[in-house]
């Protein structure tokens, strides 16, 4: 979409680099920029060679996770989805809800490098602590609107496939040098925010590989330019905002304290059973999500 005055254009106001810790670089995490553009709690941009199979085994309550790649492909093997290759427009999504542990489900596909970003949402108080449920889904099955791939949500006419709570959108956009592109958020939508993972983009103020932008509270359109000679390829989250505080542990985030603590119990009796499960790998050398 384009053609909307350019007096609309939503202002940035948090820019960040994140922090880099070896293959990944931490965008946001639940007790800073989470804070700010929640139900979007997490983001990690990463790049590295093969699949994820260094990620460790760890667990998870009270989110969903989203992962997307925008640079090569992983294989994955699971008992509902069957076997197939994830790569650019592609999603895993996994919803913790009550407890998971999961770290090594994605095997190393064709590519010899991969990139891509990882995004937790925060559950509603109604799935945060119900039943597990991962998809793997591949480009295939995931719709479009124009440039955008339509990972969660609904936008212009297309909605994807996966099942993520509602009022959430997250859309991975590839622009060619010189296109623009206008994002109307969803009614209700004031909650707004994209990350580069290559090129350059004009939203205001030119932001460019490697950075988060979060825009203002506001439902107005999001008009955005690919500039400089590559590909822009980014991914664009907006939202209804989450009601609710933000209760935090290692790898949870919940309602209230006591949706915490069902959780942390829940991951905690998940661990020893996952003990004594012994070896879980497939043919493939994934490990399957555990819950």
């Amino acid at each position: 979409m384009t053609g909307v005055d350019t007096l609309t254009q939503r202002r940035i106001v948090h820019r960040t680099r994140g922090s880099r810790h070896g293959p990944i670089t931490r965008l946001m995490s639940p007790s800073d920029l989470g804070q700010v553009v929640k139900p979007f709690v997490f983001l990690d941009l990463f790049e590295s060679e093969g699949g994820l199979m260094d990620m460790p085994v760890h667990p998870h309550s009270g989110i969903g996770t989203i992962t997307v790649f925008t640079k090569g492909d992983v294989h994955f093997d699971d008992l509902d989805s069957g076997t197939g290759t994830i790569g650019y427009g592609g999603v895993e999504w996994s919803r913790a809800g009550g407890g998971m542990r999961h770290g090594k489900e994605l095997a190393p596909g064709s590519s010899p490098r991969i990139q891509g970003f990882q995004l937790w949402i925060a559950l509603p108080p109604e799935l945060e602590n119900g039943a597990s449920e991962s998809q793997y889904l591949e480009a295939s099955q995931i719709p479009r609107a124009g440039p955008a791939h339509v990972i969660v949500g609904a936008y212009d006419g297309v909605e994807s496939p996966v099942r993520a709570p509602g009022g959430i959108n997250y859309l991975l956009v590839m622009l060619k040098p010189g296109e623009a592109w206008t994002y109307e958020p969803p009614k209700g939508h004031s909650v707004g925010w994209l990350a580069i993972a290559n090129g350059q983009v004009e939203a205001g103020e030119r932001l460019s590989a490697g950075e988060m932008a979060v825009l203002d509270r506001s439902e107005a359109p999001i008009q955005l330019t690919a500039v400089g000679p590559e590909d822009a390829v980014f991914v664009l989250g907006s939202a209804v905002l989450h009601p609710h505080d933000l209760h935090l542990g290692y790898y949870s985030v919940h309602t209230s304290t006591d949706a915490l603590e069902r959780g942390e119990r829940r991951i905690a009796e998940l661990g020893e059973k996952l003990a004594a499960a012994g070896d879980r790998r497939t043919a493939l050398g994934a490990t399957p999500v555990f819950r």
